[in-house]
């Protein structure tokens, strides 16, 4: 059977980081929200996802991650950290495909969630307190867990830098 690599880039983008900051430092989880993606599945269930997509010549993993994630959500965002990488092998017209997908974490900058990409059904504020039980595919869910912990740390760190969620 033939194979073919295929690379892409995506992750979680997060909102409300420096206003979940409590005054003695801990963090309010229930206050920082990620945008998530549903899609149908072939059965027709809603299976919700991190958005992501494929890297094009010449593009580096970071630009694809902010291009996807407005392509497919309508926010604008930009990477500021690194969260995992992905890699899993299907069969789709007689090939066999082992892809890559490397996640990151993305500040939200401006926009509307909107769901006019056509491979997109849904999109979605989720709270990270409820993030785990949100997505449908287990490696997001290892990803998510691993958002969930390295959070309170970047939340403090935005607030120490003086950001503060637009709108």
């Amino acid at each position: 059977m033939q194979t073919s690599d295929e690379t892409s880039a995506g992750g979680l983008v997060v909102s409300g980081m420096a206003e979940a900051v409590r005054a003695d430092g801990s963090v309010d989880l229930n206050r920082i929200y990620v945008a998530l993606i549903g899609r149908l599945d072939r059965r027709g269930r809603l299976l919700w996802s991190m958005p992501k997509g494929h890297v094009e010549p010449g593009e580096d993993q970071c630009a694809t991650a902010e291009r996807e994630v407005w392509e497919e959500t309508g926010i604008e965002c930009e990477v500021f950290a690194d969260l995992g990488t992905i890699d899993y092998w299907f069969v789709s017209e007689g090939t066999r495909i082992h892809k890559t997908v490397h996640h990151h974490l993305l500040r939200f900058v401006d926009g509307d969630l909107n769901d006019e990409d056509p491979e997109v059904t849904e999109v979605s504020w989720i709270p990270v307190s409820a993030l785990l039980e949100k997505l449908a595919y287990a490696d997001e869910r290892k990803l998510a867990r691993r958002a969930h912990d390295l959070l309170p740390d970047l939340a403090r760190a935005e607030k120490e830098a003086g950001r503060a969620t637009p709108r």
